[in-house]
């Protein structure tokens, strides 16, 4: 490969990193951070200039002096700005995976429109580039994307390959420890002939016979206490040996447990490695049709299953393009809706309990249930006479053949595309519905089994059989009296206490019931119960017996025999013992349509309509550590105790992100000794400005000089724990004080 090729091949991946950078500056609420966003392009400007894309550099020009001009106020940052913005980066995108095939694309239409908006008095350009980019040009060696028939590539991020490399090589230096054992039994062999040897000639000593002082009987004591020696020497070396033994065990075992979790996370990957190219596809579709929408993600980092995420790109797209025909109003409708002129559509990705949600959200006109009936009607959906409420009427449209489109154009009519995603979320054991959107708008939402990864799960007993729970929908474990029960229309509620130290009442049901196994144990002291938490709200389990929290793979859930909407995937425990692993929402909804028998009381006045409560924002938790084996530790045990939790990799990250506001933080959790900003300068940084100087921070480092501790405190952090002694009950009984 030539120096040029190296080049592109790196400018491959630096331009995606600078346009995702740009993109997500723009999408992010509150200010924007002009300074980076500007550098951005300045960086893909130099960059192009290196590798010889003239096209590419002077696009990223004008983009430098339309963001210099906007970020000084002598531009706005409006809709045209935006929108020449957005066409600008996706021709750029468009441009370098058409150039790495040899194909031509010319970008006359990005820089149209940027000259426009740098000079509104001059006359316009074409709208559309000479040579019409297509509508998603394949990225480079995508995640999941095969570049040959016959190979798949994978890109992988460089932190998982470095644990990788590290759990491999930990593996092969627990090795020649085996080979050191191998010698000491070799040796410890030995001993045992030599022992047998000096036997048979104390044998044959004793049985010549003799006087007591005679020679034979001194060379019979001299033998025996030379075997008694070597049983001696053999035992301690016996013990030794069991001793390396354990430890090289433990050590193969560890490095072994190591490698395997590394190379099962390798399967996960972030969303956006699938999804991310969707948004610029509905944007080139929207041109294409003379459209104008804004197009935002949220949750793209989220890791999922490689296999999962690659069977949901085609439908999630048919959706995306649904949203994008079926919401189009015209500009002049939008406004007296009193709606920006751009119809608005976002897809979000986030896991609750134990499934995946998908949701393809837009703020178009919404529905047309009159239309949907009509339809329905015409193709024998609904019976003569016969009437459908709304959520049976939002369920006809994934029906097959199903449109409300009065013609056929590029983007609907044919009726495929919901059945598609219905067909896929059948396949995946999911489901998928539409949803009107208050106060304009539909949502398409698919739930999906979050599979095929290992997640921390907590195992319950009841009826006899062990059962799992998503770890993280767990708040609390708890033991009810009884007589504490109050029973209001033939249903139980018990008064727990809740964060802040308020008093809960929640709706309890024995998971017994629920599952339809018979009664739970009839009489006990107390009650084994989780407060569990889903979607929809919450409410207290009661099971037979509380197990233990473990991580586990989660394979997919038997195709028979199950309650889809109940049961996302199973565990193995033990060798070959399997469990189920149960949804909260799942055991929520039947709750709500469980008779007294099931549920022994009901929920108080307070409670929502399917007997839980209403869902309360969990407090938010953001750690900071340059350590990647440390925040994930400290991310997994807040997730298991219920907080929702963030995580940046230095103390400069957390600040520029608690500066811009992108989400409500409750307490900081931060190591001192990190790159760019110390844990130190973060709080010293963040007691300075008003808005933080009440946030509660706790320094969680391995300096656990007194010194350092009384320097932490000194700056204003309210708690200081040390790595050394680390006690996950410690950190949460902390954080809990604080909260």
């Amino acid at each position: 490969m030539d120096i040029r090729q190296q080049l592109l091949a790196a400018f491959e991946v630096e331009h995606r990193e600078h346009l995702d950078a740009i993109r997500a500056a723009l999408a992010a609420e509150g200010p924007v951070d002009w300074q980076d966003v500007f550098r951005r392009a300045h960086s893909l400007k130099g960059a192009a200039r290196a590798v010889d894309l003239p096209p590419v550099e002077a696009v990223s020009h004008h983009l430098e002096t339309l963001f210099e001009r906007i970020s000084t106020g002598q531009l706005p940052l409006d809709r045209e700005a935006r929108a020449a913005t957005h066409l600008a980066l996706d021709r750029i995108e468009a441009y370098v995976a058409a150039n790495a095939t040899g194909r031509a694309i010319m970008l006359d239409d990005a820089l149209a429109a940027l000259n426009a908006c740098l000079d509104p008095g001059a006359a316009p350009a074409p709208a559309a580039p000479s040579e019409p980019a297509p509508p998603a040009p394949p990225a480079p060696a995508p995640a999941g994307e095969a570049a040959e028939p016959s190979q798949a590539v994978l890109r992988v991020p460089a932190a998982a390959v470095e644990a990788l490399s590290r759990a491999s090589h930990g593996l092969w230096a627990a090795l020649p420890g085996q080979a050191a054992m191998a010698g000491r039994v070799a040796r410890l062999s030995t001993h045992a002939g030599e022992i047998r040897r000096r036997m048979e000639a104390a044998r044959r000593a004793a049985g010549a016979g003799g006087g007591e002082a005679a020679p034979e009987t001194v060379a019979l004591r001299r033998a025996l206490s030379e075997i008694e020696s070597s049983l001696t020497a053999l035992s301690r070396e016996a013990s030794d040996l069991v001793q390396g033994h354990k430890a090289a065990q433990i050590g193969v075992e560890t490095a072994a447990r190591r490698l395997r979790e590394e190379t099962e996370r390798l399967a996960l990957v972030p969303a956006e490695t699938v999804f991310g190219g969707l948004a610029r596809a509905v944007r080139d579709m929207a041109r294409a049709e003379g459209r104008e929408v804004e197009v935002g993600t949220r949750g793209l980092d989220l890791p999922v299953d490689r296999a999962m995420l690659q069977s949901l790109k085609d439908p999630v797209l048919h959706a995306l393009r649904n949203a994008l025909s079926h919401g189009a109003e015209s500009p002049e409708a939008r406004q007296r809706a009193g709606k920006p002129a751009a119809l608005a559509i976002q897809l979000t990705v986030e896991a609750q309990g134990g499934r995946l949600v998908l949701g393809i959200h837009d703020d178009g006109r919404g529905p047309d249930l009159t239309a949907i009936e009509e339809t329905g009607r015409v193709r024998g959906l609904i019976e003569p006479g016969e009437r459908l409420d709304a959520e049976a009427l939002l369920a006809l449209p994934f029906e097959p053949g199903f449109s409300t489109a009065g013609t056929v154009d590029a983007l609907s009519g044919r009726g495929i595309g919901l059945s598609v995603v219905a067909e896929v979320a059948r396949s995946l054991h999911g489901a998928v519905r539409l949803a009107r959107r208050q106060p304009h708008g539909t949502s398409l939402i698919l739930t999906l089994p979050l599979s095929a990864a290992r997640r921390p799960v907590l195992i319950v007993e009841a009826g006899g059989t062990r059962y799992a729970l998503p770890s993280g929908a767990a708040e609390a474990l708890l033991r009810l009296d009884p007589a504490a029960l109050t029973t209001v229309a033939g249903r139980p509620v018990a008064q727990v206490a809740g964060e802040g130290g308020q008093t809960l009442t929640l709706p309890v049901a024995d998971l017994s019931d629920l599952l339809g196994l018979g009664r739970g144990q009839a009489e006990r002291t107390t009650i084994p119960a989780v407060r569990l938490r889903g979607a929809r709200g919450r409410f207290l389990l009661a099971v037979d017996r509380l197990d233990e929290v473990r991580t586990l793979l989660v394979l997919p859930a038997p195709p028979v025999g199950t309650d889809p909407a109940l049961v996302t995937g199973t565990v193995i425990l033990g060798t070959d013992t399997p469990a189920l692993v149960l949804d909260p929402d799942g055991l929520i909804d039947r709750l709500g349509r469980a008779g007294p028998r099931a549920v022994r009381s009901a929920p108080s006045a307070a409670a929502s309509g399917n007997g839980t409560m209403p869902e309360k924002r969990r407090s938010t938790i953001l750690v900071v550590d340059d350590s990647i084996t440390t925040r994930t530790l400290e991310k997994s045990i807040l997730e298991a105790a219920g907080y929702r939790v963030i995580v940046c990799v230095d103390g400069q990250e957390a600040l520029d992100r608690l500066r811009a506001r992108i989400e409500p933080v409750d307490l900081v959790v931060a190591d001192v000794e990190m790159p760019r900003l110390t844990g130190f300068g973060l709080v010293e940084a963040l007691r300075a400005e008003e808005d933080f100087a009440r946030l509660p921070i706790v320094l969680m480092t391995s300096r656990g000089d007194e010194s350092d501790v009384a320097r932490g405190l000194e700056l204003g952090a309210d708690a200081y724990l040390t790595k050394q002694k680390f006690d996950q009950r410690e950190l949460l009984d902390t954080i809990g004080q604080l909260l």
